[in-house]
C-alpha cells in the first residue's frame, strides 16, 4: 500500500504542489498541467508485454524510460523554454525509480 501512495503520490500530488507552491496565480493551472502530462511518458508500456507488470520495474525496461531517454530529460532542465517539460518528465521518473527502490 505504501509503494502505491507514494508512486501515485509521486505523480500526481507533486506536480500540483509544485505548480500551486512555486509559480505565479496566473500561470499555476497550465504548469499544473504540463507538469501533470509527464505521465504521457507511459505511453510505451503498450509495447511491452504485459503492458503492465506490477512486479517489473519501468526504469531502463521502456524506451521512454531508458537511461538515454532519462540523460535527455536531465538536458531539458537547462533551457528555459523547455524546463517544465523536463520537470514533468523527471518527476515521473522519480516516481518510477521509487517504485523500483519498494519493489
Amino acid at each position: 500500500m505504501l509503494r502505491f501512495i507514494l508512486h501515485y503520490g509521486i505523480h500526481f500530488i507533486v506536480p500540483i504542489a509544485i505548480g500551486l507552491l512555486f509559480f505565479k496565480k496566473e500561470l499555476q493551472l497550465k504548469i499544473i498541467a504540463i507538469l501533470l502530462s509527464g505521465i504521457l511518458i507511459d505511453i510505451d508500456h503498450i509495447f511491452a508485454n504485459p503492458i503492465f507488470d506490477p512486479n517489473r520495474c519501468s526504469i531502463g525496461f521502456h524506451i521512454l524510460h531508458s537511461y538515454w531517454a532519462i540523460t535527455a530529460y536531465i538536458i531539458l532542465l537547462f533551457f528555459d523554454k523547455t524546463r517544465i517539460i523536463g520537470l514533468a518528465l523527471i518527476i515521473h521518473i522519480i516516481a518510477d525509480i521509487t517504485d523500483c527502490w519498494l519493489m
